[in-house]
């Protein structure tokens, strides 16, 4: 069994522990633009909560860079999305496209069509999810892919049980999920939407190295399931990353030692 996380990278706040990831990623970003065209893999972004704070502190580090660089980076930047709801129109601010505009795209003056995301209006929402896998997997699939924890284990909005070769799909989103979300819809989960379009274990686990970011006491007790499984289970999706040899555990005192105080009670 391949040891899991490969590296745990704990710190005693969730801004601090969002800071040195946007730290690593600002590096990565920077090598990326030195690369070969044909070697660049576009970023693996995620949305909620958790990514808030990271994006806000990418975004400060980014604008610190030089006028020529800056450009560079907007000629050339591209990322994918894990995940869209279905059925919000175009611009309704609960919309990930909106989120990801509102949270990176505009403070870096980044063109919405590098910032991809699946189909979320389409008619057929079964064919917008295989052609969002078809144009990831043009570009070579993710390189490096962040994530967050669901309460219920989920990783973008693949719920349990899902499979290790799950690929984009349409998702029913469950019950856990749509209260966890309900913050954004004026706490009614009935005003979550019911399905969304999400990328699967098959195109996340594809990716060179996974950022798992896990913070919040309130995340301490799926945590603890996560990191003291043997072994993958369908139940738990995130459990699946046990399997990839490059997965980095960002977490924060309030999720990280929570956990451990559970385990020893």
């Amino acid at each position: 069994m391949l040891r899991f996380p490969r590296q745990l990278q704990r710190y005693d706040s969730a801004a601090v522990c969002c800071d040195r990831l946007a730290e690593r990623l600002e590096a990565h970003v920077r090598q990326w633009l030195s690369m070969p065209l044909a070697q660049r893999r576009p970023l693996g972004l995620a949305t909620g909560r958790t990514m808030e704070p990271l994006y806000a502190a990418l975004v400060q580090r980014l604008r610190l860079w030089s006028a020529q660089d800056l450009d560079e980076l907007r000629r050339r930047w591209s990322s994918f999305n894990l995940d869209e709801y279905l059925g919000l129109p175009a611009g309704d601010p609960c919309r990930y496209s909106t989120y990801m505009h509102r949270h990176l795209g505009e403070p870096l003056l980044l063109r919405p069509e590098t910032l991809h995301l699946p189909n979320g209006s389409a008619a057929d929402a079964d064919g917008a999810a295989q052609s969002y896998a078809a144009e990831l997997n043009a570009c070579g699939g993710v390189g490096v892919q962040l994530l967050g924890l669901g309460n219920n284990g989920h990783v973008g909005f693949n719920e349990p049980p899902t499979t290790a070769d799950q690929a984009c799909h349409v998702v029913d989103l469950s019950d856990a999920t749509r209260r966890q979300n309900s913050g954004l819809f004026g706490g009614d989960p009935a005003a979550v939407p019911a399905q969304a379009i999400t990328l699967g274990l098959h195109e996340i686990l594809a990716a060179d190295e996974i950022h798992l970011v896990v913070t919040g006491a309130v995340k301490a007790d799926i945590l603890e399931q996560l990191l003291t499984l043997p072994a993958p289970q369908p139940g738990l999706p995130a459990s699946w990353l046990l399997n990839h040899p490059y997965v980095w555990l960002w977490t924060d005192a309030d999720a990280m030692d929570h956990s451990l105080a559970s385990r020893h009670a």
